[in-house]
């Protein structure tokens, strides 16, 4: 006896390996993983659920099929490395893992050729457990599996079965009732989407980067999902960057492909088409990485940007790579994930960063601009109070001169002080102290002004600026709290009557470099606060 041999004890090991993070939609895709591999363009599952509360997934494909000893071979743990390397099983264990993730009991029924007969192996762990050795079944094939075969498969192929299914469901049910019905229904909805995403490239007949393939959850057809929206969405990263080199271990470099996408807004789609095409939300948002062709991750920045948000909701990564560069990107076992290099995290930090800022612009500026039509703050209250309150400090206007946007004021530098400042006539009496505009380019949040309701009496006024990130996560949030808008209403209102009534030509650049220095830094501040979601909006009184 070779006393260096040390085999793993079988049962403790194959039920262990239950627990290597799937769940049955990553065990079933395994299991279609592997009907593509063989080459197969028809793909059935069924999932059935019995009287008695029993349940079965079947897995049956049109592919090359199997004769008993390559299913022999199938069905070890480590099965022998594929022929065909761009296969998307990878490792030898995705068949036995995947299905003991979700059941105790799996078969494959194959055939290669019409002649044969159907060859047919089992693992049952509870099996396993009472010999204590690696010990399948070889038992025959039933009536019902000869008829299921026949129907999913055809004249050749692999049907895959999942019996004693103790983790299809996540909860415990009266076995065979309505609620568990409606609970397997659940399920077969789930997996649909999930593999409309996952193989979207092979079920999409107009996608010809890949293969046409067609799967059917009972009996109905998965239709494919493409998460970019390419019809509607605009791809922003130029041809020339699109491609990457990659170097690998040895040193030697493989090509992976990316593009960026940037969705339309929820505001530019209905709210049909939004839920069937787009599915905007923070976890859709990220990187999408497919190998050969086959979707392994979908969403999450993965350490090239910090955690999702909804400002950046709207951008999606086309990441592809073959499988040249599977030991760069150290793939797992369920083929769910890869990790980036940091060095390759610094690269595409690099080439992505003006993609992710505008993306993040066009999801505020359409956020920004539906909040404040909806959104409507009301100044009113403000207007009345500064206008009632006649002993306020302020600058005394002599004359104006709205086309020269120019004014002659006395204040506390003296008499005939003539300043910049907007100019405004014709204001309604209701906003002529205090307004919310758009017209503000310079980034500030506030500006001085004098306004008049007719075309003289002009007063001091300010002006707050609806595209600073002080009104849209501060003011919007406050609207329905009508004195902490009038209070910050009056501040600045303040701020701008003491910077009219002591400044003079010299002093005006300095007051504007003041202005200039506290809007920044508030937005500094707020960068990491985010804009209100719309349930923390006040609705205007008019919709």
């Amino acid at each position: 006896m070779d006393d260096l041999i040390n085999e793993p004890d079988a049962p403790r090991l194959i039920f262990g390996l239950r627990d290597t993070g799937y769940n049955v939609k990553t065990a079933a895709a395994d299991i279609v993983d592997n009907s593509i591999a063989a080459k197969a363009d028809h793909i059935n599952v069924e999932i059935v659920l019995h009287e008695d509360g029993r349940k079965l997934v079947y897995f049956g494909d049109n592919g090359i099929g199997m004769d008993e000893e390559t299913i022999h071979r199938a069905m070890r743990y480590g099965a022998p490395v594929r022929e065909n390397p761009e296969s998307l099983g990878k490792f030898g264990l995705g068949l036995k893992t995947a299905s003991s993730s979700v059941c105790l009991k799996f078969t494959i029924v194959s055939r290669a050729a019409t002649e044969q007969p159907l060859a047919k192996l089992a693992w049952d762990l509870d099996h396993v457990k009472e010999r204590g050795k690696w010990e399948m079944l070889r038992e025959p094939v039933s009536t019902d599996e000869e008829e299921m075969f026949e129907e999913l498969c055809g004249e050749t192929g692999t049907l895959v079965i999942w019996e004693k299914c103790d983790r299809i469901l996540s909860k415990e049910y009266e076995a065979g009732g309505t609620k568990e019905q409606a609970a397997i229904k659940r399920l077969a909805d789930t997996l649909s989407k999930h593999l409309s995403l996952v193989y979207h490239r092979f079920t999409d007949k107009s996608d010809k980067r890949e293969r046409d393939i067609e799967i059917f959850i009972n009996s109905s057809p998965v239709v494919p999902w493409n998460p970019f929206y390419p019809k509607r969405s605009e791809q922003v990263l130029p041809e020339k960057k699109q491609t990457l080199l990659v170097e690998m271990p040895d040193g030697s470099e493989e090509r992976a492909m990316i593009r960026a996408w940037i969705l339309p807004h929820r505001r530019d789609m209905t709210k049909d088409e939004e839920r069937e095409y787009a599915r905007i939300s923070n976890r859709a948002q990220g990187f999408y990485v497919f190998r050969e062709g086959r979707l392994i991750q979908d969403g999450g920045w993965m350490d090239v940007f910090g955690a999702p948000e909804p400002h950046t909701s709207l951008l999606r990564i086309e990441f592809d790579f073959g499988h040249e560069l599977d030991d760069a990107f150290r793939i797992d076992v369920k083929k769910s994930r890869i990790l980036f290099h940091p060095d390759l995290e610094d690269g595409l930090r690099t080439l992505l960063q003006p993609i992710y800022r505008e993306a993040g612009n066009r999801y505020r500026r359409q956020s920004r601009a539906q909040a404040n039509a909806k959104n409507k703050v009301d100044h009113g209250s403000s207007n009345k109070n500064i206008a009632a309150t006649t002993n306020a400090a302020k600058a005394q206007v002599t004359s104006v001169d709205p086309e020269g946007q120019s004014a002659e004021i006395s204040n506390n530098m003296g008499p005939k002080i003539r300043i910049k400042s907007p100019i405004q006539n014709n204001v309604s009496p209701n906003y002529v102290h205090v307004e919310a505009v758009e017209s503000i380019n310079s980034g500030e949040l506030w500006q001085p002004a004098f306004r008049s309701t007719g075309n003289d009496g002009h007063v001091p006024s300010v002006l707050l600026n609806k595209h600073h990130d002080f009104y849209q996560k501060i003011y919007q949030r406050a609207a329905a709290n009508g004195y902490a808008v009038e209070g910050m209403d009056l501040l600045l209102w303040a701020f701008a009557a003491a910077e009219q009534n002591n400044t003079n030509d010299e002093l005006e650049p300095i007051f504007e470099d003041i202005r200039t220095e506290i809007s920044n830094n508030l937005r500094k501040l707020l960068r990491n606060l985010p804009d209100p979601e719309p349930g923390e909006l006040a609705e205007d009184d008019d919709d």
